[in-house]
């Protein structure tokens, strides 16, 4: 019997508040706190991308972080598309942004664009909160271009003891202050997938082109905080 989707708990009225301002928060902090892991989370996809890419898909993009790596000239902001699941992310993408297609919705649920529409895509800490991870990455197999198209992830080592410990004085220390509960219930409805699962289902339908660990060059999960992916779809499916 599969595993997917995985099972999430209702949030009640309360919940889906925090859930949705303490992500923003997040971010927010992120950017301008934790400058050296967000050259990273960030930087990774710019360095790693062939140059020439046409038409780009963030998907998760937050509050338009990524974007401000891209230094993209205004007919390039045109042909890249911000997805965010939440609402208050993608308004704050259009007033920093406005030349960017900004978009509501859901990987998982399907996009109303053409197959191979995409030459490249971006997954930066997207793919660990996804409940139906195989039908987004099926998702963004049929979005992405089979001859020149590349894909981007970035995910966090989930499990790890440096990424545990890490958050812990991170994440959860804002949370808890911020709101004055438990950070359990928020981050155990999250970050749902490990990086095992997360790159077997990437497997499927890509191969891995290249690799890095961060901070640490050594591909091991338990002494580094996060891994980037570039990856290319797979032609023999």
């Amino acid at each position: 019997m599969s595993k997917w989707p995985k099972h999430i708990p209702e949030l009640t009225a309360e919940q889906k508040f925090i859930s949705d301002d303490f992500m923003k928060h997040w971010h927010e902090v992120l950017h301008n706190k934790y400058d050296i892991i967000q050259k990273f989370n960030h930087g990774y996809s710019v360095r790693n991308s062939t140059p020439g890419f046409q038409k780009t898909l963030e998907i998760g993009a937050g509050i338009g972080e990524h974007l401000e790596y891209e230094k993209l000239e205004a007919e390039q902001q045109r042909d890249y598309v911000a997805l965010d699941l939440r609402q208050n992310m993608a308004d704050k993408i259009i007033e920093r942004f406005p030349r960017v297609q900004t978009l509501v919705g859901d990987i998982q649920k399907g996009l109303n664009f053409d197959d191979g529409y995409f030459d490249r895509i971006l997954a930066i800490h997207v793919l660990e909160h996804l409940p139906d991870l195989p039908a987004a990455i099926e998702e963004i197999y049929r979005l992405c271009d089979k001859e020149k198209g590349e894909l981007s992830v970035v995910i966090p080592c989930e499990g790890g003891f440096s990424y545990s410990m890490a958050r812990k004085i991170s994440a959860q220390r804002i949370f808890e202050k911020r709101y004055n509960q438990s950070y359990k219930w928020f981050i155990s409805r999250e970050h749902i997938n490990y990086p095992s699962e997360i790159l077997e289902e990437l497997k499927r339908k890509f191969i891995i082109k290249h690799q890095s660990f961060f901070p640490f060059h050594v591909p091991i999960i338990t002494i580094n905080l996060v891994i980037g992916y570039t990856l290319v779809p797979r032609t023999d499916l």
